[in-house]
């Protein structure tokens, strides 16, 4: 875990009571050793219900982190089998997975699916032990997740899998929430920490019209329009928001 200085931290208006994230330097007010130990190599994951949750969800901030060097693995729960009407559902998953590891490499991401089904996925004992494994194996210093009170039933349990997983691991990796269509999806999503993706907005685009089969024009309007607003939020052009579980390390992160 990084340790940062509580002013590296501020950077909102106070009324937002807003961080950063870590792991990239913020090019304001570090000293030459906490560079260094900010550009530590993170594992980082980013657990999404279907192909182009965590695209739309953080991709800008995904694509900052590798950039930056770190390992970011983009773990699906499902591959999409219901995502498109007249396929069958391994039609549909084919075309779904290939759709997400071609968003993965305009991101700088490694695609891993967690073998769930598109519109039956669960959340009991067999499928929160399954799901440990796969983090276990991971072994991450972050991990971003669908906001849990969410219209989408499967951005719900993807979310609870990755809570359940976060504290049978005695919560030793930072856990962060991320929002898709929020107001329509995640519900009553308050941000804590902010991310500055003015420089990686045109490839989380690029990365979210690389699913085709999803009306992708249609789909990013509306995370424009969020990327936007965040970026008004947090003084900047565009910017994903997030909410960190405070319960979790001892220390923060910060881009």
């Amino acid at each position: 875990m990084v340790s940062i200085p509580r002013r590296d931290l501020l950077g909102v208006p106070a009324v937002l009571a807003g961080g950063t994230l870590s792991g990239l330097a913020s090019g304001e007010g570090e000293t030459s050793a906490e560079k260094t130990e900010g550009t530590r190599r993170l594992k980082i994951v980013v657990v999404g219900a279907h192909p182009d949750d965590p695209e739309t969800g953080c991709g800008g901030t995904i694509a900052r982190y590798a950039a930056a060097g770190h390992r970011v693995t983009a773990l699906y729960l499902t591959r999409g089998e219901r995502g498109i009407r007249g396929k069958s559902l391994e039609e549909a998953a084919s075309i779904r997975t290939a759709e997400a590891q071609a968003a993965c490499r305009i991101l700088g991401a490694r695609p891993l699916f967690a073998g769930q089904v598109d519109g039956d996925t669960e959340t009991g004992n067999r499928r929160y032990e399954d799901f440990l494994k796969i983090i276990q194996g991971e072994d991450p210093d972050l991990l971003f997740t669908h906001w849990p009170i969410d219209r989408h039933r499967d951005h719900r349990a993807a979310s609870m899998l990755a809570f359940d997983a976060w504290l049978k691991m005695d919560r030793k990796f930072d856990l962060y929430f991320y929002e898709v269509y929020s107001g329509i999806q995640s519900q009553t999503f308050s941000p804590t920490h902010y991310v500055d993706i003015t420089t990686t907005e045109s490839l989380k685009k690029k990365a979210t019209h690389a699913h085709a089969s999803q009306n992708p024009e249609g789909m990013y309007r509306r995370h424009d329009l969020m990327n936007r607003f965040r970026g008004a939020e947090y003084r900047c052009e565009f910017a994903e928001a997030f909410v960190r579980h405070v319960q979790g390390s001892d220390h923060e992160f910060r881009f």
